[in-house]
């Protein structure tokens, strides 16, 4: 027998602790649980067959939410373009140009969407038909071009030097079309909305910081980065298809991504840490998918059609 007359009572309080951290814990688990469960539901809640490549695709906008986002922020970087005396007149040679090629690609995007559709045996998209479509020169050094959700392209000056000719400007061009056809803003946007209840689930249930952050960084090296790189190769490949069917020739994208390559000096982060991939594993995929793009040209643009026969360097 204990002769400590304080025995007993610290021995109540210790228990009493234990319960309490026991009932925290409890807690925990299930607000981590109810998350979880809402998370599951909403991301499948959100799951489609992407047409384009057969795959199964999260959302979070409807079309419509796409193409209002879209024109927004078209309408923005548009608007500071014009103000800087950054936005070429539709009449230059580079709007011409760009206007031409943008025209060529569009009008084979429904033939090319009823294609790859077939091919995964589902049934051909639609969504593409509510783009207002439209395309901008920026005068500007930055080597980029974009085509935000409803069609909105843009095409920086920059990058001209480096495409050098109509063929390979179309492959970018096709790339970035491809992107909005995919509908990669709204899969992003599901993701990320993922990612955020995830987040909000650690911190409301009290777990550690360092652990959070180490799962941070999990999610972020095991799915965002791979999810990113994903969709560029996904935008690569309907791209490629869209220039091709558009009477371009495909193979200018690989000497087109050694130019990139090639500018960007070995300064890049390795593919594991990157939103897009290596250069040289772009250009492997790019070769790889090179019968699809030439039967592609064949079937709209004539077995003895010259692949580069009406378009030219710039």
């Amino acid at each position: 027998m204990s002769n400590d007359p304080f025995g007993q009572g610290r021995q109540q309080q210790q228990q009493g602790a234990s319960r309490g951290r026991g009932l925290f814990g409890n807690v925990r688990w299930l607000i981590l649980a109810g998350f979880a469960i809402y998370a599951v539901v909403s991301w499948m809640g959100s799951k489609e067959t992407d047409p384009y490549t057969g795959e199964a695709a999260h959302y979070g906008a409807s079309p419509e939410e796409e193409v209002q986002l879209g024109a927004q922020a078209f309408q923005e970087v548009v608007g500071d373009a014009s103000a800087q005396g950054a936005l070429l007149p539709p009449d230059s040679p580079q709007s011409q140009a760009v206007n031409q090629i943008a025209k060529r690609l569009i009008n084979v995007v429904d033939r090319v969407s009823a294609d790859l559709a077939a091919a995964n045996g589902v049934e051909a998209p639609t969504t593409y038909r509510n783009f207002e479509w439209s395309a901008a020169v920026i005068d500007s050094q930055e080597a980029n071009a974009f085509c935000l959700p409803g069609g909105k392209i843009a095409v920086y000056t920059g990058l001209l030097p480096i495409t050098q000719n109509n063929d390979a400007l179309a492959v970018v061009m096709g790339h970035e079309i491809a992107h909005a056809l995919l509908r990669h803003g709204s899969q992003r946007m599901a993701q990320q909305k993922l990612v955020q209840m995830g987040q909000m689930a650690a911190g409301v249930s009290g777990i550690d910081p360092q652990v959070m952050s180490a799962i941070g960084a999990g999610v972020q090296y095991g799915v965002v980065l791979p999810y990113g790189r994903n969709h560029e190769s996904q935008a690569d490949e309907v791209g490629l298809m869209l220039a091709a069917a558009a009477c371009f020739n495909p193979e200018a994208s690989v000497p087109l991504w050694n130019r990139m390559s090639e500018m960007e000096g070995g300064q890049r982060p390795p593919e594991f840490a990157s939103t897009h991939p290596d250069p040289a594993n772009r250009i492997q995929h790019l070769q790889a998918l090179m019968p699809q793009a030439k039967q592609f040209y064949a079937k709209y643009c004539g077995q003895g059609a010259g692949a580069t026969g009406n378009t030219g360097s710039r």
